[in-house]
């Protein structure tokens, strides 16, 4: 079962590298211009807001009292998909406020609005569990996995843009 779901989870990241390519670096660009990058995750995906803060290679100055944050800041939101009623309450009040902000989710059909609203989107390609049972049935959802993966894609990018200007 490992063995299979580690395919399948190499897999999901790839399709996200390939279809986020230029996402990637223009969520960057626009959280690099920022004063502060506040960071908010909804529900599981607080676990990439405990990494950016508290992990071995914290991202720099980040903060996570969205409510203070000013159209001089740059908000990045993580949320399970793109019609969770809490994101998009949270990127109506960022847009009444002018904040920029980069928005990760999975993209749903039903509700999705989030990628609309959002200056960057970055959809996880994730809309079913990755591994199928006996009955036809899939399970094995790791929207925290997949979300942590975009967060070091624009760690990494928006470090090597700040570097590039010191």
């Amino acid at each position: 079962m490992m063995k299979m779901f580690t395919t399948q989870l190499t897999g999901l990241f790839k399709r996200i590298e390939e279809k986020a390519e230029f996402s990637f670096e223009d969520g960057a660009r626009l959280l690099a211009q920022g004063q502060s990058i506040y960071l908010v995750g909804f529900r599981e995906m607080k676990a990439v807001e405990y990494e950016a803060l508290e992990g071995a290679e914290p991202l720099k100055g980040a903060l996570t009292n969205v409510e203070a944050a000013t159209p001089a800041d740059r908000v990045l939101l993580f949320t399970r998909t793109s019609a969770d009623d809490d994101a998009l309450a949270l990127a109506s009040t960022l847009k009444e406020k002018d904040i920029p902000f980069v928005a990760v989710s999975t993209s749903v059909p039903e509700g999705g609005k989030l990628e609309e609203m959002a200056d960057v989107h970055i959809n996880l390609q994730l809309l079913k569990g990755l591994l199928p049972d006996d009955f036809g049935n899939r399970y094995g959802y790791p929207s925290s996995m997949a979300g942590l993966y975009v967060y070091y894609g624009l760690k990494f990018t928006i470090d090597e843009i700040l570097a590039e200007y010191e």
